[in-house]
């Protein structure tokens, strides 16, 4: 079995559905998997070929998804590892946790070499990225404006920097050495290190 197939299958949860249905949801994930370890490009997975690799008609699989885009997210997540719980201890922590899960994702990213091709397959079709975007890239963005405001109102975090800006400051080193740097050094301490740097010209100056 893939790495990517090994992911999808310890994450029950990740997988939509009444538990009568998981079996059934889980074969057409893997029939998604299968595709795309035989080669098959992204343009060339249609409804109609994920429905006769997993056994089902097109109709079960529409019941579930909207289409292949929401679909084909849905594999990429499973395969990606699950969000942690944060903290909640301090702004601070809840960043280091969320940085931490980035790098974790980027690490999994460069040993996978179906998940780098996906990815790449995915940037390369607006469709698929609009509805990745949309399903999974800016609710996590939203969570990490959350806990930015959060810190501003807690006086962690210094009130006369916009939110989008400040979130930028912080994800912004991590997503440069995962994506723009793929040899870049990912090492354990990494997130401490870019949010404590990061926090030493950002929190409030006493008076």
């Amino acid at each position: 079995m893939s790495g990517l197939a090994e992911s999808q299958s310890r994450q029950p949860g990740a997988v939509r559905g009444r538990p009568r249905s998981e079996a059934v949801e889980r074969s057409i994930v893997e029939a998604v998997i299968k595709l795309l370890e035989d080669g098959v490009p992204l343009a060339e997975l249609s409804i109609e070929r994920i429905a006769r690799t997993a056994g089902v008609g097109k109709a079960t699989i529409y019941r579930r998804w909207n289409g292949k885009e929401e679909l084909f997210v849905d594999v990429v997540r499973t395969a990606e590892p699950p969000a942690a719980e944060l903290p909640g201890t301090s702004m601070r922590d809840d960043l280091v946790s969320l940085l931490e899960q980035l790098r974790q994702r980027g690490l999994m990213t460069r040993s996978s070499a179906l998940l780098h091709s996906v990815f790449a397959q995915m940037k390369s079709s607006p469709k698929v990225w609009d509805a990745y975007h949309a399903i999974v890239i800016a609710p996590r963005r939203s969570k990490q404006v959350a806990i930015l405001r959060r810190g501003q109102a807690n006086g962690e975090l210094r009130t006369d920097i916009d939110v989008e800006l400040l979130n930028d400051l912080f994800i912004g080193p991590m997503l440069f050495r995962t994506i723009m740097q793929p040899n870049a050094a990912l090492p354990q301490g990494l997130s401490e290190q870019i949010v404590d740097t990061v926090l030493e010209g950002l929190r409030p100056v006493s008076s």
